[in-house]
């Protein structure tokens, strides 16, 4: 109860577990992602391959994409934000729409290229003990 100055009066107060109580009731849990990108390394180390103009590097990038588990929310949302260029989700985008490869610089070849397919190197089974966070 408070008086007219906006004061609490001796009634009114709340012991520690009251506290912690309201605490919970009025906080939500919050969500968390506990996936994570297989390109975000937190240094940008792969970040050449993702916006390169070079056809092996995207490659390398569409088979790292190719085992993520968030490859669908990246590429949906890289659509969303309409992204200039790069690998997103395993598909190649440029100006926020997804093209099947990059028209590298210079003049067309006269017989058109093959698709540069990449399969990502598996890692052996006895460095995964080592390291449990990667994924195969």
């Amino acid at each position: 109860m408070y008086t007219l100055n906006n004061t609490a009066t001796l009634n009114d107060t709340l012991d520690d577990t009251d506290i912690q109580t309201t605490f919970d009731e009025l906080v939500e849990p919050i969500a968390v992602r506990v996936a994570k990108p297989r390109c975000a390394d937190g240094n940008g180390t792969l970040t050449h391959l993702f916006f390169s103009d070079i056809p092996l590097d995207t490659a390398r990038a569409k088979a790292i994409c190719s085992k993520c588990t968030l490859a669908e929310d990246c590429l949906a949302g890289a659509l969303d934000r309409a992204e200039p260029w790069g690998v997103w989700g395993g598909e190649l985008v440029e100006n926020g729409r997804i093209v099947a490869n990059k028209r590298p610089r210079g003049r067309p070849p006269k017989h058109p290229r093959p698709a540069v397919i990449i399969d990502e190197v598996p890692i052996p089974p006895h460095l995964l003990r080592v390291r449990p966070d990667r994924v195969a």
